[in-house]
């Protein structure tokens, strides 16, 4: 016989062994019941179970799911408790409480539940100091004989200490309150925070994770596999789970709509836990997140002496709401607190900054080479900035040539126009210096110009002391 266990952290989920169709099954007690596909017959699974009160807790469940996925949300709301029936009495920091400062939740498997301190009230309400009398006293009425003995096998109650922005997970992470107790329970609030990449995986709001956000809080890790299933669900199944929020544009399973939606669920929730959909590897742990320690003592409550008069208040408190005689197994005491107010951080950071390296290297070179920062970075300027600006400068100064010898090309003139230009030896370039010149070849088939001779007339000596110039011509001819 091929025997699989079902592993899973939800007590919703099925714990039972599947047995394959075309294995042989072992000739003994075995409780359990067969799936099969309505479209194939052929194709089914039997499901086994260790105890027949699993096998009956969990097929009476699949029956309750599909029937409340058919009932609005109106209605589901009338058929629960309404706040002011739950709560008997009520003590905050001292201070009378009553059902206005609680919100309804409702859970798809407890019902009509209530949020003490919830974000939409707008104002929150603070403890003034740690300890027992400055916390939530609380005094419950459990009506045990309106419990379905099939889907619930405890009488008491369950609460979930969460943060206003975080979805209360009741059933995975509930803590169970007993009947006829009085249960203490001290509270210590430690907030946690990690490096983001490149230290470590994990997402700061969830937006960067390919799954959309379902339940409408801040992003968790359980928020993100329970999403990614329900759409895997939506996706393989045509509908969704009655357990998560329903997507946009889908419709909770039911037997009349989707005749084949448990088959369906129960290989996909296979699939989901052997990590075969990609939700586990693709989700990724949220950076920052909040715990809260617990340390929880319990007494019997009331006692034996109080037990009568203590009913018979309470009893008078309830009034019309009770039809009946109050037991002590129909009450739950319950006080929460913090006992202190101090907030513990663990908060993750790098072993190694920039900062802290720099200070180290300047550290080192000035212990082993009797350097300072100062020096290194004179050394890179020197060796970098400086080569890079000699580069340049000669990189620029060819540049220029070029330019200049191309600008002359383009801007000739007629050679007629030119004066000398006849002449080859001279040319367009700067007078050479006099150590040049002595330099220059000379020019042996070139005629070098010559200086014309002068004007004698122009060396002629005039007085300046006379007004009218004198005729040396004449007076020569005369003599």
């Amino acid at each position: 016989m091929d025997v699989e266990e079902i592993h899973t952290r939800r007590r919703s989920r099925m714990n039972a062994r599947v047995v394959n169709r075309n294995s042989e099954v072992s000739t003994g007690n075995i409780v359990g019941y067969k799936l099969c596909d309505p479209n194939n017959s052929t194709d089914c699974t039997i499901f086994t179970f260790s105890s027949a009160i699993n096998a009956i807790q969990e097929w009476y469940r699949l029956h309750y799911i599909n029937i409340l996925a058919k009932i609005p949300m109106e209605e589901k709301i009338q058929l629960g408790y309404p706040a002011d029936e739950l709560l008997i009495n009520c003590v905050f920091d001292g201070k009378p409480c009553d059902a206005r400062n609680f919100t309804l939740f409702y859970h798809p498997l407890y019902g009509n539940c209530y949020t003490f301190n919830d974000a939409k009230r707008g104002q929150l309400l603070e403890s003034s100091m740690g300890g027992a009398e400055a916390g939530l006293k609380l005094i419950m009425y459990i009506d045990e004989e309106e419990y379905n003995p099939y889907l619930s096998t405890a009488a008491g109650a369950k609460i979930l200490v969460h943060d206003q922005n975080d979805y209360p997970f009741i059933e995975e992470s509930g803590t169970e309150l007993e009947t006829a107790t009085e249960t203490s329970i001290g509270m210590q609030l430690t907030e946690s925070s990690k490096l983001s990449s490149p230290y470590s995986d994990c997402t700061i709001d969830g937006s960067d994770v390919p799954f959309k956000n379902l339940y409408g809080k801040k992003y968790t890790f359980q928020i993100c596999l329970y999403s990614c299933f329900q759409m895997e669900m939506v996706k393989t199944c045509g509908c969704a789970h009655y357990d998560q929020p329903l997507p946009k544009g889908a419709q909770y399973c039911n037997y009349d709509e989707f005749p084949s939606w448990i088959y369906c669920y129960f290989k996909l929730h296979k699939r989901f836990v052997q990590e075969e959909l990609g939700c586990q590897s693709m989700c990724r742990e949220s950076c920052s997140f909040k715990e809260w320690v617990f340390t929880r003592s319990e007494a019997k409550w009331p006692s034996l002496n109080s037990e009568e008069w203590i009913l018979r208040v309470l009893s008078w408190e309830l009034g019309s709401k009770l039809d009946k005689k109050l037991e002590k197994n129909d009450i739950a005491n319950l006080g929460i607190f913090y006992q202190d107010l101090n907030l513990r951080t663990i908060a993750e950071s790098p072993a190694s900054s920039l900062s802290n390296l720099l200070a180290n290297f300047g550290g080192q070179l000035g212990l082993w080479l009797s350097c300072s920062m100062v020096c290194v970075l004179e050394i890179v300027e020197i060796f970098l900035i400086d080569s890079f600006w000699v580069v340049l400068r000669q990189k620029w100064h060819k540049f220029t040539k070029w330019w200049k010898s191309r600008k002359s090309q383009d801007n000739v003139e007629d050679p007629e126009t030119i004066p000398g230009h006849d002449n080859p030896c001279l040319t367009e370039d700067d007078p050479p210096t006099f150590n040049t010149a002595l330099q220059l070849p000379h020019a042996d088939h070139c005629q070098v110009p010559r200086t014309p001779p002068p004007l004698y007339k122009s060396l002629a000596i005039q007085s300046n002391f006379t007004e009218h110039p004198t005729n040396y011509d004449e007076e020569i001819e005369e003599m």
